[in-house]
């Protein structure tokens, strides 16, 4: 109860409905998914760099980018021979950042945190950042 009111208190979750909010958690109720937003609060994606971390297939990783860009999360854009995820907006953003307050310590959005922190897009060799994967 005492976490759930202080995220109450943050202004952003005035401006959602019921069915958004809902979403929202959903999507974030997958390790992956969960790992994936935490990344891209860090900095805009390709796909091969998410892949790299995560260690799954390029489907699972294009249903997990599905399902958290239909709950409003995420975007993308290209971006050269790149198709690049980022937050969506500022209401996913601050939705994002209150989450992730709750993971503090988390060792394996730590190691998450330093892969994505120190590659660069120019190290993907895979092929796969030059398709649409979601």
């Amino acid at each position: 109860m005492y976490c759930f009111s202080i995220a109450l208190a943050s202004p952003f979750w005035y401006f959602l409905n019921m069915k958004d909010l809902v979403s929202r958690f959903k999507a974030l109720g997958e390790t992956n998914r969960f790992r994936i937003c935490m990344m891209l609060l860090e900095k805009p994606l390709c796909v091969c760099e998410l892949l790299s971390v995560l260690e799954i297939a390029g489907g699972t990783l294009s249903n997990h980018l599905k399902i958290l860009k239909n709950a409003g999360l995420i975007d993308q854009r290209k971006d050269g021979k790149w198709v690049e995820y980022f937050i969506a907006d500022e209401k996913a953003m601050a939705f994002l950042r209150s989450a992730s307050s709750f993971a503090v310590n988390d060792s394996r959005i730590e190691a998450d945190r330093t892969v994505i922190l120190s590659s660069t897009r120019e190290s993907c060799t895979s092929g796969s950042c030059s398709t649409k994967a979601g």
